[in-house]
């Protein structure tokens, strides 16, 4: 059987003394003199008495968590967000509780149930590639309790977001891959529901288009962008009778190991395909040639999406005020798309 909860009572009833007592003594009350607040604390050790912050937080209407949900925790990306908001969540005295969603809707309805019966003062969300609606947040917001949406986002009136310009990204990278030299790019990209992917994909659209390049079928492949999926593609193009003579990816993981499956099959990198990716995850530095990618700050997104919600819970920012915020975004160029060394 479950041994009893030890409680304020217990204290008291051991002690001799009033559960006023033992309750300003556990909270280090100025009333309650040293000599008792320490017997108050070893016996409440000894007793193995647990404090219940739970409950404390539900009379304040206040449990200082905010709750996140992520597609996945095996991302740099990701990572890196993550850390940036715990940095500033353990600053400002906050937890989080973090769910992964696992690029799958129903997951991340579950994870949002999850998250509202836990009382979570607030929500941080990027979600999966096979979310189509938003309606699982609904409860939240019917509560005013703030969400706010961060790289894969849903424009939501009430709702904060926080992205990069993809458009503008992938235009600026697929016009680096023209300019040396490519007549013939193919994009790899993921499910064009997400804002990302979508907004990426146009933005290499317009580049064909102000190069005079033609776009067709054949210049976009959609996939997970995992890495068994570089693997794919890569064979994929070995049988094309006409290869592409670059390829821009989405991820810079799947990239990595559709250039690893290529060059292993003969393909000379820049010199018949160029590559570029996205992300500038560690896996851009360590492949070979190194990889030309976008570098997209997850570290200061995770910094800025946790200041933003703490903001709103302690009412600096009117917690009826949302944001969009476009962050900045910046093109690293490496060697797997240079064949005009002179040019970067």
């Amino acid at each position: 059987m479950k041994e009893k909860e030890i409680t304020i009572y217990d204290i008291a009833e051991h002690l001799k003394i009033s559960t006023a007592t033992v309750s300003r003594g556990l909270k280090d009350h100025p009333a309650i003199s040293q000599k008792t607040k320490k017997l108050i604390l070893d016996t409440a050790k000894e007793m193995g008495y647990q404090t219940n912050p739970f409950a404390s937080n539900l009379r304040r209407k206040r449990t200082n968590t905010i709750g996140v949900i992520v597609p996945r925790l095996n991302s740099s990306f990701m990572s890196d967000a993550l850390a940036g908001m715990e940095k500033i969540a353990n600053i400002s005295g906050y937890n989080l509780i973090i769910t992964q969603s696992l690029e799958t809707e129903k997951k991340e309805i579950l994870n949002t149930e999850t998250l509202f019966n836990n009382r979570v003062d607030a929500l941080v969300v990027s979600l999966s590639y096979e979310t189509k609606s938003i309606a699982h947040f609904e409860p939240f917001l019917k509560k005013k309790i703030p969400v706010l949406f961060f790289d894969r986002v849903f424009t939501h009136k009430d709702c904060s977001t926080i992205v990069i310009d993809n458009y503008k990204a992938a235009y600026e990278i697929t016009t680096h891959l023209i300019s040396q030299g490519s007549k013939n790019p193919v994009h790899v990209t993921g499910n064009l529901m997400r804002n990302v992917y979508h907004d990426r994909l146009e933005g290499f659209k317009q580049a064909l288009v102000d190069n005079n390049i033609a776009f067709n079928d054949e210049s976009v492949i959609i996939n997970n962008l995992t890495p068994e999926d570089g693997l794919d593609v890569a064979q994929k193009i070995l049988k094309m009778s006409q290869k592409p003579d670059a390829i821009f990816v989405s991820s810079d993981l799947c990239a990595a190991n559709m250039m690893l499956e290529l060059k292993k099959n003969g393909i000379k990198i820049p010199s018949d395909i160029a590559f570029a990716g996205f992300n500038n995850d560690p896996y851009s530095k360590l492949v070979e040639p190194g990889l030309t990618t976008i570098n997209y700050k997850g570290f200061e997104i995770g910094e800025l999406a946790i200041q933003i919600m703490i903001n709103q819970l302690n009412n600096i920012q009117n917690m009826n005020m949302t944001q969009s915020i476009v962050l900045g975004h910046e093109l690293i160029i490496r060697q797997s798309s240079l064949r005009h060394k002179t040019k970067k």
